[in-house]
């Protein structure tokens, strides 16, 4: 019913900085940042730096935070943020993401402070990963800081959290450890593909004058086809396929043997994430599964991690201090004894980016993870989109097909049709 709102983002029209307070249907701004002192774009800068591409490769940075050691250059990064009473200021001396036509989004400056950048065809060093590091916790910093003067402002315990910065799923599970806020939300697309859906919504309330509210509970939005649509769609390219009644059970039982699965089902996810409809999926307790992937089918760098998906009655079992997680949109630290168990889904630092099933959210998705559990006694699946690199999630069965036969997935089902590779 009622919740502080933070929003941080590269930039809107003006503002990249939002504290406020929701209430019922009402939102009530507090603080607005204007751009460009922006931590979105603090961010994108050193992704940039770092030889990846910005405003795509932040996960990169995120993923390559975890191998190096933040002391090294923290202090360098955050003496570049000035906090003020509600907010804070960036030295833009060291930037030019703001002059947008600018060949580059830093300047000499931060080559003086950092050393030489990253071109994109050289091998990561202790050094990278070490930028990389204090990058993230210069970011972690700044997003405790901002909250506790939300917390301050409102003494709520609820926070909802959005922008793009809100993407930074190691960051979003250290803020209820790290601020005196009990609850937190992060909805599915924080970023700028959720501006649809808050769009939607400001007309439905603010214009429309409408109270009543759902819990969103699942992003599968998207297209979704028939059996006879797959159907139609696999006998115009010829392929051999088996039908079968149960395809969580079948989807299962290939894993527990080993085979990496691409699993098509229902609506095709709504953002970034693909949690159990779009997705390949494979065996946790396999160490050298994550290479595999990373290598054959996502053609990706190696420091990537997979995500868990287990069975929300096992959550405490094997993560330390998790809450429900649906979206995957937190990452939380799995327990010590348990890493031997899940290992090509714990990552170098003992975290995982944890995804929550459960009959609600997914029913299918579920029984596909239960039936595994029933088999292994590991109530944990490898989660990860059904794309290939540089592509977007699979939308139709066609885009299906073309995935699994230009990559080294094993296994595709699709609805009730399952497809193997020729030996």
């Amino acid at each position: 019913e009622e919740a502080a709102i933070l929003s941080i983002d590269g930039f809107g029209e003006k503002d990249c900085i939002f504290l406020g307070t929701g209430k019922e249907n009402k939102i009530t701004p507090i603080y607005k940042q204007e751009f460009p002192h922006s931590l979105g774009g603090f961010y994108m800068t050193i992704t940039e730096f770092l030889g990846f591409q910005p405003n795509s490769d932040e996960w990169k940075v995120m993923g390559a935070s975890s191998y190096g050691d933040a002391s090294v250059f923290y202090d360098k990064l955050l003496s570049l943020f000035c906090f003020n009473e509600y907010g804070m200021e960036l030295d833009l001396s060291y930037f030019n993401f703001y002059n947008f036509h600018r060949p580059l989004n830093y300047t000499k400056k931060l080559v003086d402070l950092l050393g030489p950048p990253r071109n994109d065809d050289e091998p990561l060093t202790n050094r990278h990963y070490n930028i990389a590091a204090a990058a993230q916790k210069t970011t972690e910093t700044v997003v405790f800081k901002l909250a506790k003067n939300l917390f301050d402002l409102t003494k709520q315990k609820n926070l909802c959290f959005s922008g793009g910065v809100a993407m930074n799923s190691v960051c979003n599970g250290k803020i209820i450890e790290n601020t005196p806020f009990d609850n937190i939300y992060i909805p599915f697309a924080p970023d700028d593909s959720g501006v649809s859906i808050g769009s939607a919504l400001y007309v439905y309330h603010q214009i429309g004058g409408k109270s009543d509210r759902s819990k969103i509970t699942n992003n599968n939005f998207g297209p979704e086809y028939s059996d006879e649509e797959v159907k139609k769609e696999l006998d115009k390219f010829g392929l051999n396929y088996d039908t079968v009644e149960n395809s969580a059970k079948e989807a299962a039982q290939c894993i527990a043997n080993g085979e990496i699965v691409g699993w098509f089902q229902g609506g095709v996810e709504f953002g970034d994430r693909a949690l159990g409809n779009r997705s390949i999926l494979a065996d946790p307790r396999k160490a050298e599964m994550k290479d595999i992937l990373n290598n054959k089918i996502k053609f990706r760098e190696e420091f990537r991690p997979f995500a868990p998906s287990i069975l929300e009655e096992h959550l405490d079992e094997y993560f330390i201090d998790a809450k429900p997680t649906p979206f995957m949109e937190k990452v939380y630290t799995i327990k010590e004894e348990k890493r031997s168990a899940i290992p090509a889904v714990v990552h170098v630092d003992g975290t995982g980016r944890l995804q929550t099933v459960n009959k609600i959210n997914n029913p299918l998705y579920y029984s596909l993870i239960k039936n595994f559990y029933k088999l292994t006694d590991v109530p944990v699946i490898l989660n990860t989109s059904f794309n290939l690199k540089d592509e977007p999630i699979v939308c139709s069965p066609k885009d299906a097909v073309r995935a699994f036969f230009t990559c080294g997935m094993d296994t595709l089902i699709l609805g009730n049709y399952l497809l193997k590779k020729p030996s």
